[in-house]
């Protein structure tokens, strides 16, 4: 029997030079890779299976010497720097001597020139009195503010908001600069403002400029949570990792994050808490310093000191839009990245016609199985899970 040592030869080098290739490859894109995969194995190792920390030191007290947060914003001791108001609205919730039984608080976070996004909001889901009449529901909206980042710009930029604010009555400022960095410092703006303002609101929302509410879904599921404790609902991220990459906006370095995981924490686009969960993060920003400038994460270390966990909603959105059909419409409850069709979604997202979709066995199947096609694809699993295809 002969061997043909030429052909082993040939395919030892074959192997070689595909091994070679590989490795290249990997070299070259392991920074990518240690981001998505890996860093993601080890988060979730040590969140779920080790879980030997409870990402809580004294680096998080107030009285500790942790490195400060940009701009200014955090106290000589870290904790967080008391701001004056510069528009506010102590009565939004009633005077002290009236004050109304209030279904929902909700705050928007707005940049100072985002004029247009809020004038929208107005419009359409976050108008109170198409609320107070179609939903015989009690809410009250509020859009969240510092002050503009650009001296040279803050002036004029000032002058607008508080003619604005003249017009509609329903901006809280506090004087911060209004920078991705203060992010943190906008999160106790709206627990802080609620906890002295509003507190018999029953439930607080949290969401962004840019962000769709089906109001009367959302309003639907909120009476159905009546006496709820320790209620805290959006989409959840379980086990994220640090972003340890220096040129990624949300940087966060070992000094002032230790740990290869986060606590889980829902999605700052938009959640919702009970009244007694908002009393314990307003009482946990009193307790923790700000430093950690990623105001959602920040909102799991607070959520983790009191002892609350999030609860997980397939039809609270993640990072990207939902699917533009009738079939999602009939049970969404937010949807991210709407920062120029807010009115057009609103019209068609509550038009009568939505809920006959699904009415009968047909209807039902036939939303069941558009709903599958669109939610059960990749491009889509950052906003509703696949499991919401079924409910």
């Amino acid at each position: 029997m002969f061997m043909n040592f030429r052909r082993i030869r040939k395919c030892q080098c074959v192997q070689l030079l595909t091994t070679g290739l590989l490795l290249c490859v990997v070299m070259v894109c392991w920074e990518e890779l240690d981001h998505h995969v890996v860093s993601h194995m080890r988060s979730y190792t040590y969140r779920y299976l080790v879980n030997s920390y409870d990402f809580l030191n004294s680096s998080f007290a107030v009285t500790s010497n942790h490195p400060q947060r940009k701009e200014g914003s955090v106290s000589a001791n870290g904790g967080l720097a008391s701001y004056p108001y510069l528009i506010n609205h102590p009565r939004k919730c009633g005077d002290g001597r009236s004050r109304s039984d209030i279904l929902l608080l909700l705050f928007v976070k707005s940049s100072p020139e985002n004029f247009e996004r809020r004038q929208a909001i107005r419009d359409t889901w976050g108008n109170e009195s198409f609320v107070w009449s179609e939903l015989d529901a009690n809410v009250r909206v509020l859009f969240a503010l510092g002050v503009h980042p650009d001296a040279e710009r803050r002036p004029s930029v000032q002058r607008a908001l508080i003619q604005e604010d003249r017009v509609y009555g329903d901006l809280i400022q506090q004087n911060f600069l209004d920078t991705f960095h203060n992010l943190t410092a906008k999160l106790v703006l709206q627990f802080h403002w609620g906890h002295k303002y509003c507190p018999q609101a029953r439930f607080l929302m949290s969401a962004d400029d840019d962000i769709f509410v089906h109001m009367p879904n959302l309003v639907k599921y909120l009476q159905q949570q009546s006496g709820a404790k320790d209620l805290w609902v959006g989409h959840v991220h379980r086990g994220a990792p640090p972003v340890r990459r220096k040129e990624s906006k949300y940087h966060v370095p070992e000094e002032l994050y230790p740990w290869p995981s986060y606590p889980d924490y829902t999605a700052g686009a938009g959640y919702v808490v009970s009244a007694d969960v908002a009393t314990k993060i307003y009482h946990a920003t009193l307790l923790l310093n700000s430093s950690m400038y990623i105001d959602d994460v920040f909102m799991g270390i607070c959520a983790k000191a009191m002892g609350v966990s999030p609860q997980e909603h397939v039809y609270f959105s993640g990072e990207a839009k939902a699917p533009y059909h009738p079939c999602i419409y009939e049970h969404m409850i937010t949807s991210h990245g709407h920062a120029t069709d807010v009115r057009s979604l609103w019209q068609a997202a509550t038009h009568p016609t939505v809920y006959r979709n699904s009415r009968g066995f047909i209807g039902n199947l036939y939303c069941k199985a558009v709903k599958v096609m669109l939610l059960c694809l990749p491009h889509y699993q950052s906003t509703y899970s696949c499991i919401a295809a079924f409910t």
